[in-house]
């Protein structure tokens, strides 16, 4: 199989190929990925598509120097970089990549993009001038790439910020710029696009441009045909591991391969809604009520006394469904965090049920108040599916404990996969298995951040049907998201937190 776009008039030699038999990871009999070809040459852009589970992120670390033969697992095939071959029969004497001169060459910026972060640097500016410091790069050198870097992605303003403080969307950026700032032949990004707003996907597809147009190799892997795949001079769709088509999108995006594999087709999601909550009643009384709630970070207010919610009010009734969007770094996590007790006002009030939960501990206030986190991995921690979501069940719901357990990961299409550690699935599955443990509780309030990341078709109509089929049971719902589509397609209300504020859309 080729994967070179025959239309190319670019002579310049791949700067990344690879040749794969087969890769397994260590104890495993089944291969991961097999029978793929794959080369990318400088300057253009290469999109890998396929749903959850295809062997996307694989092949990317595989790329990457992330998962390394003979290390992670055994390769037959053959990985060039930069003209010089390394030729993998799967045994003990097959060459060994160097991890600091491929990563040298090869930037990747993962799916969870903060797992890429050192976390011991106190600024924005510092995380950027990690890797050259670790470099040796003189100081005037590093001061300038890190002003430019910075530049190019939207950072300028958050040089002196502490990166704990970032949302998600700005979180990814800042790994995409530690990635950048290296000057690698070749960039892989893994779903790039996951929890930007608007202006932060424009960011994004500007530095592809900017990064294609000095030369640069880049990679996006995803499982949605949005308006940055479809710009990509080359499609390779995975499914089941193995590469089942490629070409030019525009002989592949309608084709049969695209279509099985679950990829989201932007143009007509969600046009027409999978399922859809039947509306509230409008007389009943509100489950979820924040009163002039106001809160704000040590530092992030002004003379005036500006923080960054200020004064919310919002009722949400039972069955209701709502939809919180807004540009990344408006607060949204943070007000979510408010509904469980896990952050606290610094003025006003959060009622469940009609009573404060000021003063309840936040464990109290969990069984009430289900809140499923951006990054899955902040709530994962069992070594089982199952008992996963089936851990504090039995002290909520007594003998029923088991059954609520198993329909929840019924709900979201992870039966099959009980026994298999969390570590072990893939991010989609994760995310889905979080919000498993979200809807076994049977809480009276959803908080939601973010769901719809990293989710192919068939997990967007998971989710949609597990929404839907808890506002039916009575559940308020309060949904974090910049899918629009699917916001319109489920949400009741939409509501924007823009400057401290909710306003209705």
């Amino acid at each position: 199989m080729t994967l070179t776009d025959p239309t190319t008039t670019i002579a310049a030699a791949a700067v990344l190929t690879a040749r794969i038999g087969s890769f397994s990871f260590h104890g495993e009999t089944t291969p991961a990925l097999r029978d793929i070809a794959f080369s990318a040459r400088p300057g253009t852009l290469t999109a890998v598509l396929g749903g959850s589970g295809s062997g996307k992120t694989t092949l990317g670390k595989l790329l990457a120097g992330w998962h390394r033969p003979g290390q992670s697992g055994t390769l037959t095939g053959s990985l060039t970089l930069a003209g010089e071959p390394l030729e993998f029969l799967g045994r003990e004497d097959d060459p060994r990549i160097n991890p600091s001169a491929w990563s040298n060459r090869v930037g990747y910026v993962p799916q969870d993009a903060a797992a890429m972060l050192s976390t011991v640097r106190s600024t924005v500016a510092e995380e950027l001038a990690f890797g050259l410091e670790n470099r040796g790069t003189p100081r005037h050198q590093m001061l300038r790439a890190v002003a430019g870097t910075a530049e190019l992605t939207g950072l300028t303003a958050f040089l002196g910020r502490d990166p704990a403080t970032l949302s998600g969307g700005e979180l990814r950026r800042l790994a995409m710029a530690c990635a950048v700032i290296q000057d690698p032949g070749v960039l892989i990004l893994d779903e790039p696009l996951a929890s930007l707003d608007a202006a932060g996907i424009i960011q994004v597809r500007d530095l592809i441009n900017r990064l294609t147009g000095t030369g640069t190799a880049v990679v996006v892997l995803g499982q949605s045909a949005d308006g940055l795949a479809r710009s990509a001079r080359h499609w390779i769709i995975l499914d089941g591991g193995t590469a089942t088509a490629s070409g030019r999108p525009r002989d592949l995006i309608r084709s049969a391969e695209l279509a099985r594999t679950g990829t989201v087709l932007h143009a007509v999601t969600h046009t027409v809604p999978a399922v859809r909550a039947a509306a509230p009643e409008p007389e009943a009384a509100p489950v979820l009520e924040l009163e002039r709630l106001g809160f704000g970070y040590p530092g992030t207010g002004d003379a005036a006394g500006e923080q960054l919610l200020r004064n919310l009010r919002l009722a949400v009734r039972p069955g209701e469904i709502v939809a919180i969007t807004g540009p990344n770094g408006a607060g949204k996590s943070t007000l979510l965090r408010h509904l469980n007790g896990l952050l606290r006002p610094h003025t006003g009030e959060v009622r469940v049920r009609g009573q404060s939960i000021d003063g309840t501990p936040t464990g109290r206030i969990a069984a009430s108040v289900g809140l499923l986190f951006q990054h899955p991995r902040d709530q994962l921690f069992e070594r089982t599916v199952l008992r996963e979501v089936s851990f504090g069940l039995r002290r909520l719901h007594g003998r029923d404990a088991g059954a609520l357990a198993h329909e929840a990961l019924e709900a979201v299409g992870l039966s099959g996969d009980a026994q298999i550690h969390p570590a072990e699935l893939p991010a989609s599955k994760q995310r889905l298995l979080a919000l498993a443990t979200v809807l076994a509780r049977r809480p009276a309030v959803l908080a939601l951040d973010e769901p719809t990341v990293g989710l192919d078709r068939h997990g967007l109509d998971r989710l949609e049907h597990a929404i839907a089929a808890a506002a039916g049971r009575g559940a308020a719902v309060v949904m974090v998201t910049h899918e629009a589509s699917h916001a319109r397609a489920t949400a009741h209300r939409i509501l924007e937190l823009d400057g401290g504020r909710l306003r209705e859309v």
